[in-house]
């Protein structure tokens, strides 16, 4: 019996849930030929030999190497939400997304599961997207102010968005060790970008850990004792090749915290105009 197909929100083209890489999608960045990592050794291979960050994209998004994850976000992109229920689910790893020489790196969490693993697209089709596109727009780092799906139109200019795990976890919540494994794509992402580089948005205290442990593996020199995590922190690091690089803090632009108030869109303005 044929995989059962749905058209896309904004290209109408029908896609099946999981999506195949090099099928279509909007900004897929893989094809059918791209090395899929299916373990931590396959990352730091597949991670290393990666020699610019479109590449790098294109391994991320067809990664298979935490079990878990994997089965996750497919079942996901099966049974579907309510919601979404006409529509494709994306069910891969939530490549990052923005300028390919980039001045400021923000790293988030992880993909919502009715998300960017519905979308294809990092922070693309939920809350937490619209709060942190909506301030890029504000700030003039993206062309638009909302973000629906990959392929509507959103660019980022002179910023790129990544995530400390790059696949959708159960309960919002990746394993210390699915951590550990994406961070390695992470270390390299960080490696290819640095010759641009001058600051770091980290939103929440996993993205503010994920990135200081992938410097430090890099061997860029940060501060000791390590710096904490809080709204509006800042810490300098050092590249390799000497160059400064700003690190600043925000809460994370999760329901949990803007529904509360306990982020305002002030507080995130205030954050990303000291990028």
């Amino acid at each position: 019996m044929p995989a059962r197909t749905d058209p896309h929100p904004v290209t109408g083209h029908e896609f099946p849930s999981p999506v195949p890489p090099g099928t279509g999608w909007p900004q897929d960045p893989a094809d059918p030929g791209t090395r899929v990592a299916r373990s931590e050794g396959g990352v730091r291979r597949l991670a290393a030999g990666a020699r610019d960050l479109a590449t790098l994209d294109a391994r991320v998004s067809v990664c298979a190497a935490c079990p878990r994850l994997v089965t996750w976000r497919e079942e996901v992109a099966s049974t579907r939400r309510a919601a979404y229920a006409d529509q494709p689910y994306w069910g891969r790893p939530a490549p990052s997304f923005g300028d390919p020489h980039p001045q400021v790196l923000v790293v988030g969490l992880a993909p919502a599961a009715h998300g960017a693993n519905r979308t294809g697209r990092i922070f693309t089709g939920d809350r937490s997207g619209d709060w942190i596109y909506a301030a890029l727009h504000r700030a003039g780092y993206a062309s638009q102010a909302s973000s629906t799906h990959a392929g509507d139109g959103l660019t980022l200019g002179t910023v790129r968005i990544t995530a400390a795990v790059h696949c959708a976890p159960p309960d919002n919540a990746p394993t210390p060790a699915e951590r550990h494994t994406c961070g390695i794509w992470l270390q390299r992402e960080l490696a290819l970008a640095e010759p641009s580089l001058r600051s770091v948005l980290a939103l929440g205290g996993i993205g503010w850990d994920a990135f200081l442990v992938a410097a430090r593996t890099l061997g860029w020199e940060v501060p000791r004792p390590k710096p904490r995590f809080g709204h509006g922190a800042q810490a300098r690091l050092t590249t390799g090749s000497g160059r400064e690089i700003r690190l600043v803090g925000s809460y994370h632009v999760s329901q949990q915290n803007t529904f509360t108030g306990r982020l305002t869109e002030t507080m995130l303005d205030d954050v990303v105009a000291r990028l």
